[in-house]
């Protein structure tokens, strides 16, 4: 599913990045951990072409992601991606958060966007939060939504850069708890963690 190989990154004349490379099959659930500073969040955002790398090859489910002529926010499209924090747009309801993206990327028709973002929304437990926008919600309710808008696209895997770490210990177990269904029914994973 995902195939990183000798990738190397630099910003300017330091490098973050130094010959990495590692296989990750489709329903695999990789952790990449380390401390802070060590380039972890900076490989994923690689993977998803969200940062360039000057050497090496990332292979997404077919496509090169660093290779001319990709296209970029197709395969974006595809590989759904959790930030630490949310990236949830605040100006937009929870459920016009799910659908956005499903409308104006994916082309779904609005009622089928709806019917999915409800329940992908009942399956992270947030159905009654439909109504609300992201400032109302506690950080890890909001961080089950971030996972839920991800899933709205159908990806065929997610990337998710420190999950937990910007939420209070009590709210850590919901989150990972979605986690835990995903990589249960199969989801190939890539988890940030220091």
């Amino acid at each position: 599913m995902i195939s990183i190989r000798n990738v190397s990154k630099f910003y300017g004349g330091f490098q973050a990045l130094r010959d990495c490379s590692t296989e990750v099959a489709k329903g695999e659930v990789i952790v990449v951990c380390g401390p802070s500073g060590s380039g972890k969040s900076t490989l994923i955002k690689c993977v998803n072409g969200l940062e360039t790398f000057q050497q090496g090859e990332i292979v997404v489910h077919g496509p090169s992601v660093g290779a001319p002529g990709t296209d970029l926010p197709g395969l974006r499209a595809h590989v759904g991606m959790v930030f630490q924090h949310f990236e949830l747009f605040p100006h937009l309801s929870v459920l016009d958060n799910l659908t956005v993206a499903q409308v104006k990327v994916l082309g779904r028709p609005r009622e089928e966007a709806l019917e999915r973002a409800l329940a992908l929304l009942d399956r992270v437990g947030l159905r009654a939060q439909a109504a609300k926008y992201p400032g109302r919600l506690s950080g890890g309710q909001q961080q089950r939504v971030a996972i839920a808008r991800a899933l709205a696209m159908d990806p065929v895997c997610m990337l998710f850069d420190e999950p937990t770490s910007a939420l209070d210990p009590e709210m850590i177990n919901e989150v990972l708890d979605v986690m835990r269904e995903l990589a249960a029914d199969g989801m190939t994973m890539v988890v940030v963690s220091h």
